[in-house]
């Protein structure tokens, strides 16, 4: 059993995943149609009646009109209220990899408190491109390019997003920095290099674009948060879970065998369980290579 403080932590991570995931729910709606997600303020898309705040409550309100606007009765898809429950599931996930928590199905624990905002930036970006991906066949740049410029600064800041802590590396800040951003840097090069030289090889072999330049960004912005080990694991872990998906898409006749299947979800899914289960699965790896 958690103790009071804790319990209170956990219901106010889980009520800040909702609202992020409402505003994420705005962003996933106006982005790919370059619209500012600032202003206007939250509006029925079919009626376009703004919504006073005691009508947008994540989760609540959507359950309580099921589902429809409350003044012109509009269906209100249910990826709001999905983005809404993800998010607060995802923080809350971030959040029990802290050591005060019992840990859950294996996740590693947290090196340094200044990793939970950086891991919830992560799962928001993640989850903005992912629906934007399936629903446009594109991410955005303020995902892809956003997120790795992002990535390089959260290296400097935070040295301990690249395992340079103070607990881990006992030199001066500006050393640990510099180091770090070296590592974030390399590791965007590494990932967006990669995916690139795929694609090309997949251009040349197939007479088609084989790889969108959105994956490609993307995976830079990966390397540039959470380094070249990640890298690595997304683009198998993602490969591997996008050739099942597609193979049991064709099974199922939902897909042509020249049909498109947006990759960056598939990416996204890979790097989320990297953010959760890296490092354990890293060291379960090099020991299968151990003799």
């Amino acid at each position: 059993m958690l103790d009071p403080l804790l319990m209170l932590i956990t219901v106010f991570v889980g009520a800040f995943g909702a609202c992020m995931g409402s505003f994420l729910n705005v962003c996933i709606y106006r982005l790919p149609r370059e619209q500012s997600v600032v202003s206007p303020g939250s509006h029925c898309p079919h009626c376009q009646t703004p919504i006073p705040w005691y009508l947008n409550l994540p989760v609540v309100t959507w359950l309580l009109l099921r589902g429809r606007c409350r003044f012109c009765r509009g269906p209100i898809a249910p990826r709001y209220l999905l983005v809404e429950l993800l998010t607060a599931v995802l923080f809350l996930a971030v959040l029990f990899q802290f050591e005060a928590y019992p840990r859950l199905l294996g996740m590693q624990t947290l090196a340094d408190p200044l990793l939970l905002p950086i891991y919830m930036a992560i799962i928001g970006g993640l989850i903005v491109g992912t629906f934007v991906d399936f629903e446009f066949m594109e991410i955005p740049d303020q995902v892809t390019l956003g997120g790795t410029v992002a990535g390089l600064a959260c290296s400097i800041l935070v040295p301990a997003l690249h395992g340079h802590g103070v607990l881990q590396d006992p030199h001066p800040y500006w050393q640990r920095a510099l180091v770090s951003l070296g590592h974030g840097a390399g590791a965007a090069a590494l990932g967006a290099g990669i995916l690139w030289g795929v694609g090309w090889l997949g251009e040349k072999s197939f007479k088609k674009e084989a790889m969108g330049l959105g994956d490609v960004k993307l995976l830079a912005a990966v390397g540039a948060f959470l380094g070249w080990q990640a890298v690595l694991f997304t683009i198998v872990g993602g490969a591997l879970l996008g050739s099942i998906v597609g193979v049991a898409l064709m099974a199922a006749r939902r897909v042509e065998m020249q049909g498109h299947i947006p990759f960056g979800p598939y990416l996204s899914i890979a790097t989320l369980t990297w953010l959760y289960w890296g490092p354990v699965l890293w060291q379960w790896y090099l020991r299968l290579l151990t003799p």
